[in-house]
């Protein structure tokens, strides 16, 4: 997704918090902040984007967010249960409406038979109540695979949980 395409989804983001007057904040491991940074291009996002979180190792996901040791122990950071404890941890911790959260294997090393580079979870939640995690596999080189992940992230945030359609 083009520079261009990611702003034009981040406005459209934005533009639906503010109908619903809610908030954002994110919890990022491979991404490394490229979700807040997209976010933060838009002028004005600061209405509906007070925070997020970079939680590159395990330390910080447990001391910024609240995941469990025993999470990480047993799943791994690139897993469904951490993706979950990350989204709903820092929801918590910023007080905001909508959470995303990613942690994955951007590469060129990392990835295993089990987790390959391109491997990354997205875990999704609402104070509604609502939390979903899914994993995707993308393709190409270390910046490839964070920016379909930033664009990913976007993309499902406006249609499962924005109705952007």
């Amino acid at each position: 997704m083009s520079d261009q395409a990611l702003m034009q989804l981040s406005e459209q983001v934005g533009e639906a918090l503010l109908q619903q007057k809610a908030t954002l904040t994110t919890a990022e491991s491979c991404t490394g902040g490229w979700i807040a940074k997209v976010i933060t291009d838009i002028a004005g996002s600061s209405a509906w984007f007070e925070r997020g979180f970079v939680t590159y190792s395990n330390d910080a996901k447990q001391a910024m967010i609240g995941v469990l040791p025993e999470t990480l122990l047993s799943y791994g950071a690139v897993s469904e249960q951490v993706v979950r404890e990350m989204a709903l941890g820092a929801m918590q911790a910023a007080e905001a409406s909508f959470a995303i959260a990613v942690s994955g294997i951007a590469g060129p090393g990392g990835g295993s038979a089990e987790k390959p580079v391109g491997t990354v979870w997205f875990g999704f939640s609402a104070q509604n109540g609502k939390v979903t995690a899914c994993r995707q596999c993308f393709s190409g080189d270390r910046e490839a695979v964070r920016r379909q992940a930033t664009a990913f992230a976007l993309k499902t945030l406006a249609e499962d949980f924005l109705q952007i359609a």
